[in-house]
């Protein structure tokens, strides 16, 4: 049987959001997928800018190559939330589980990546099955 879980970024410690130190590839570590084949993370990510000027953000998924792996974005300042990562999937490598990374024209200023929840949604899918919805919330 399939199982769905709310989980934390693991790039979160406790489930707050995650500071963007790094300004090239490869990037602060977001969420490290899972080692096996048959699992999927559902990704949301939002990021918010409270520096004082706007802020390029690349996020890498999965990858480093560019145009491939690359997701760039502009965060306005003191914009809010803006929408970076809309439910995307990092599908679980048994040989070496895929990362997802970002980096920032400007160092520790924000963007500060978040999911709403700070949470990705990790499938599960056992062979021949239909999934099935077990979430667990995440207090905050």
């Amino acid at each position: 049987m399939a199982t769905i879980a709310k989980v934390k970024l693991s790039g979160s410690t406790d489930g707050r959001a995650i500071k963007v130190a790094a300004t090239s590839s490869a990037g602060t570590t977001i969420h490290t997928g899972s080692s096996t084949a048959t699992t999927y993370d559902e990704i949301w990510l939002y990021a918010i800018n409270t520096h004082s000027a706007d802020v390029k953000l690349t996020v890498e998924w999965g990858g480093t190559t560019s145009p491939d792996d690359l997701i760039e974005q502009t965060i306005t300042t003191e914009g809010g939330l803006i929408l970076v990562a809309p439910g995307l999937l990092i599908k679980g490598n048994a040989s070496s589980a895929l990362v997802g990374k970002a980096f920032a024209a400007t160092t520790n200023v924000k963007p500060v990546l978040s999911a709403v929840s700070f949470s990705a949604w990790r499938f599960t899918k056992a062979a021949s099955s239909w999934y099935t919805i077990s979430c667990s919330a995440l207090a905050m």
